[in-house]
């Protein structure tokens, strides 16, 4: 059962992709529907068995390298945070396939397409269930590769291809400290695999390791080559600017990538790492620090995004900026528990912004839509109750966990822990207000798009309502019901699979930090709502006004140029390194350098020599007569020299003087005339 699922949707996606033909539109969608509801199924299996039952489950497949001290294994670790992520994974991913096949269906490549997102299923399930940094290192570049192919689906569109481009080089970067914490682990630990690794790491805390000549702490730079690779999957600030331009991908995609697979990544591995994460309180620091900034950064730039997709995907990046200082405060498990949560009702306001895009014929600003409450209820019902879980409205599913992490940020009684909890808090009251606004401007504005197109928007066919519906249900009860039994106090489901030490422990602290502090969130989040609702339902002139005022102009175009990260990206480190590789390294090193001192300068020279001296070969007696006395002499002349001055003299001079002598004389060809 383990295995299957794991290995149900590489089936899904091996047949799909290269019998798709054979099968059709709807034999493949059939086919991987099914599978992915399968896996499903055995999911919730597993989750019955491992955290219920509290019975992990460890899978060696087969020896994968095996040489010298480097043992690999195809192996497969089944424990708490494994099976929930499954559950999620499995869970939205059925859905997401289900959706594809009338919202793709218009497509000849349908087949490819679900092919792709079954083979993305399986490399994320490998990613979620490896026993060691390698296997997992396997999912996540498969992810990324997805990702890639999933992006540039349609690839005949320019904006697709420079954003499948752009997340694959962001990425690449990540991957790269990825790699360097893997290859430090494996110096130092003499083996890749969780157990020995978690189990070494408190005898290697005081250890140093030379990186760059400089002398750093052993567990430090590990987590923090760990982290850029979390930086880059889960889009944290600074390479975040791939994820709102992958919304050029299908929405499916988009609802896939940005709900709870791969930008859960990175926070899905620090939680994994967090035996090694508990010895390096610095890392822990600057993660919080971070998380906390893109969580505000990313609220910030929403707030002006006219896009309907790319609302959200700042909305994604704003949220898992939460997940991640959620873990740099030591509470793994409440960023893990929002990243569940997170998962269904971010995924229901992706395909309902899908549907609502269906409707109006492709278009995706909010500000030619407008009026499309009567028109598609079904989808304005839906997008209602992402957006209020999405604010953290009370009772529903964000509000159990996003108020959590604020909780344990203000009960952690330190500077970064303060820090996170303004930040997140201001994060709130943004989240709330574009969350409203992205709902009034599309569906209870008045219309502005055009009058053909508007009249005749209507719901989507029933596989869409039907993933939309089931969604709905976990974005409101799944919070309440699991509360108590993944973030209670006293719950035993992690078991071993998340540790803390204890002095990081802080949740009875936020049990009882004052009632104001606990309120101030969930205030500013109503506030923020209305704020928004009134401001584009009463003030929409004030707004205009604001927008186009010196200020409001300065402060607008700010946000609209997402803090200007893309300008100085692409202006002056994209543009550097251009004029870099083409001026200094082609031109002068390349075609300059190597040129002149290789083949090309090399062979320059010797052909003219050679030319020279064949000049010398005149065909006259009294010429090669002249050369005989004329060398004759200079050896004479040498060999006197060389008595008188040899004591005083290095011989090497002597060579360099003859060398040059030969030069210069062939340097002037002999006429034959």
């Amino acid at each position: 059962m383990y295995l299957l699922i794991v290995f149900l949707p590489l089936l899904s996606s091996l047949i799909s992709g290269l019998y798709g033909r054979y099968l059709g539109l709807k034999g493949s969608s059939i086919l991987t529907v099914s599978f992915l509801i399968l896996t499903f199924f055995f999911s919730i299996c597993s989750f019955y068995e491992v955290a219920i039952l509290n019975c992990p489950t460890y899978i060696k497949l087969i020896s994968w390298i095996d040489s010298e001290m480097l043992n690999i294994d195809w192996g497969f670790l089944f424990d708490s945070l494994t099976v929930i992520m499954c559950c999620v994974v499995s869970f939205v991913s059925s859905l997401v396939h289900l959706y594809s096949t009338e919202y793709m269906s218009h497509d000849p490549h349908l087949p490819r397409f679900m092919s792709y997102l079954s083979l993305f299923t399986f490399f994320m399930m490998i990613l979620v269930t490896a026993d060691n940094f390698v296997q997992m290192f396997v999912g996540w570049e498969g992810v990324g590769l997805c990702s890639y192919l999933l992006i540039n689906f349609w690839f005949t569109r320019i904006q697709a291809n420079k954003a499948a481009i752009k997340a694959m080089i962001l990425n690449r970067i990540g991957d790269f400290g990825l790699v360097m914490g893997i290859l430090i682990i494996f110096i130092k630990y003499k083996a890749v695999d969780y157990a020995t690794v978690f189990a070494l790491t408190p005898s290697f805390s005081l250890d140093t390791f030379s990186f760059l000549n400089f002398e750093f702490n052993l567990i430090t730079l590990i987590g923090f080559f760990l982290f850029v690779g979390a930086i880059g999957k889960s889009a944290q600030l600074g390479l975040h600017t791939w994820l709102p331009d992958a919304m050029e991908g299908p929405t499916p995609v988009s609802a896939l990538i940005h709900a709870a697979t791969m930008v859960t990544a990175g926070v899905f591995l620090i939680a994994r790492t967090s035996p090694i994460y508990e010895y390096t309180p610095i890392m822990l620091n600057y993660i919080t620090i971070l998380g906390a900034l893109t969580a505000f950064f990313a609220g910030t730039i929403g707030l002006v995004q006219n896009d309907l997709k790319r609302v959200i995907a700042y909305s994604t990046c704003s949220q898992l900026g939460y997940m991640v200082f959620a873990c740099g405060l030591s509470n793994y498990t409440v960023g893990v528990f929002h990243l569940v949560n997170h998962a269904f009702f971010k995924a229901l306001l992706f395909l309902g912004a899908g549907s609502v895009i269906h409707a109006v014929s492709d278009e995706q600003d909010m500000r030619k839509m407008g009026g499309l409450k009567n028109l598609v209820p079904f989808t304005y019902s839906m997008m209602v109750i992402g957006s209020l879980a999405l604010i953290g409205f009370p009772f529903l599913t964000g509000f159990y966990s996003k108020d959590v992490i604020l909780e344990v940020a203000y009960g952690k009684y330190s500077n970064s822990g303060h820090f996170s909890y303004v930040l997140g808090s201001l994060g709130a009251f943004c989240t709330a207000f574009y969350s409203t606004r992205l709902v009034y401007l599309t569906f209870l504005s008045k219309p502005n798009g055009y009058k053909n197109i508007i009249c005749s928007a209507y719901d989507s066919s029933y596989q869409i309502c039907i993933a939309l519906a089931v969604l709905s249900v976990p974005s409101i009860f799944i919070g309440f019901f699991t509360k108590d039994m993944i973030i209670g106090l006293g719950t035993d489901f992690w078991g071993n699979s998340i540790f803390i030490l204890p002095e990081h422990m802080n949740m009875i602290d936020a049990e009882f930090i004052p009632i104001k502090f606990k309120l101030l969130p969930v205030i500013l989040s109503l506030v923020g709502t209305f704020i928004a609702f009134f401001a584009y339902l009463l003030n929409s002139r004030f707004l205009f006004f604001f927008k186009v005022s010196f200020v409001g102009k300065k402060f607008y175009n700010f946000l609209n140029k997402k803090w200007f990260f893309d300008k100085i990206y692409n202006e002056y480190i994209g543009q550097f390194f251009f004029n870099f590789g083409y001026k200094i390294s082609y031109k002068t090193i390349d075609r300059g350098i190597f040129e002149i001192l290789g083949p090309m300068g090399l062979s320059n020279i010797i052909s003219k020599k050679a030319f020279y001296l064949n000049n010398l070969q005149s065909g006259f007696l009294y010429h090669y007569t002249f050369l005989i006395l004329v060398g004759t002499s200079l050896l004479l002349g040498l060999r006197q020299f060389w008595y008188v001055f040899g004591d005083f003299t290095d011989y090497r001079v002597f060579s360099i003087f003859l060398l040059s002598s030969l030069f210069l004389i062939s340097k002037q060809p002999i006429s034959s005339k």
